[in-house]
């Protein structure tokens, strides 16, 4: 039995997700035929309080649409220097947009309304136009970290000071939401577009959601299509998104309480020498000097245990729909054996 640790993305499509597959009405997407997808875009457009919404293949598809369809090339576009968009989408910020990025130093990837002020760039020709601000909720490499939404707000009101629009990477949003007791329109006010993942804590096998106005939304739908992510009878992806959205929400909340358990462990483990503070489902920790990464991994794998090194001397645990109450008493207790 594998226990994989390494992400939220290995999970495999439940049986009733399968069953909602098997039984998707499908038309043709790019000739707006789709029934699935436009029942699946018009719900998330309801549920965050937007105009409209587009599907995607994927979180950096959603992502990286967005930040071309509100910038122009040579424009600056600030984010936290650990940011998704930044790190983890293979420099598409400069090759598909022909924007540059102006990385803030936040706090577990969270960047507070004052340096976004600060990072803003004057009018003076010599300098790239500051256009776009992106967030990200939760972050990745802030350990699943939330923002705090009062935060969020005095961002919004420093762009709208500044004509800047306002993007959130929301891949995990949803273990935000459900970790902070929010409300998905209370963001869908605030942003001037919201990606969020189906793919990750929802466990779907693919799929991302762009949401915005009308007009951004038509305009994203040009790009996708610049980007080759028009897709035919993407219903059936649909579906699990679709079924997901029913089913998969509340239970977040038992991979909070997993991760929250994997955090006490190894705050006590002999070989650990700090864990991120832990909201959601992502457990950040760090070995001690002198330890041995590559073979505290190896005894883990031995025993089917996978997770997943970040930089050389942190390592990621992400909690999911695939990990059961077994599953991390197996883990916890393999833990107790490795010092």
């Amino acid at each position: 039995m594998i226990i994989d640790f390494r992400s939220d993305t290995v999970t495999k499509p439940t049986p009733g997700m399968m069953e909602a597959m098997m039984h998707a009405s499908v038309g043709d997407d790019v000739f707006g035929e789709d029934p699935t997808i436009n029942l699946l875009e018009k719900r998330m457009a309801g549920l965050f309080g937007m105009e409209a919404a587009l599907y995607c293949a994927s979180g950096t598809m959603s992502n990286q649409v967005a930040i071309t369809s509100h910038t122009r090339p040579g424009d600056e576009v600030i984010c936290e220097q650990e940011a998704h968009v930044y790190i983890y989408e293979g420099g598409g910020i400069a090759f598909n947009a022909g924007c540059q990025v102006r990385p803030v130093a936040g706090d577990r990837g969270r960047i507070r309304a004052e340096q976004v002020l600060k990072s803003i760039n004057s009018k003076d020709v010599h300098k790239a136009r500051t256009s776009l601000v992106c967030l990200e909720n939760t972050s990745n490499r802030g350990g699943g970290s939330c923002y705090d939404f009062n935060e969020i707000i005095k961002i919004k009101e420093v762009c709208d000071t500044h004509q800047l629009n306002l993007h959130l990477d929301g891949a995990r949003l949803f273990n935000a939401l459900v970790a902070k007791n929010e409300k998905p329109d209370d963001y869908g006010s605030v942003f001037h577009s919201i990606s969020v993942c189906f793919n990750k804590g929802l466990g779907c096998p693919a799929g991302s959601m762009l949401m915005g106005s009308e007009k951004f939304i038509h305009q994203a739908r040009r790009v996708r299509k610049v980007f080759g992510g028009g897709m035919r009878q993407a219903g059936f992806f649909a579906a699990t998104a679709v079924y997901a959205l029913d089913h998969h929400i509340e239970r977040l909340a038992t991979d909070h309480l997993h991760a929250k358990k994997i955090e006490a462990a190894l705050q006590n483990h002999p070989l650990v020498k700090m864990v991120l503070p832990v909201e959601t489902n992502l457990v950040i920790f760090e070995l001690k000097d002198g330890v041995d990464m590559g073979g505290f991994i190896s005894r883990l794998r031995e025993r089917e245990i996978l997770l997943l090194p970040i930089s050389d001397r942190r390592l990621r645990i992400i909690t999911h729909l695939d990990i059961s109450a077994d599953m991390l008493l197996i883990f916890l207790k393999a833990l107790t054996h490795i010092s």
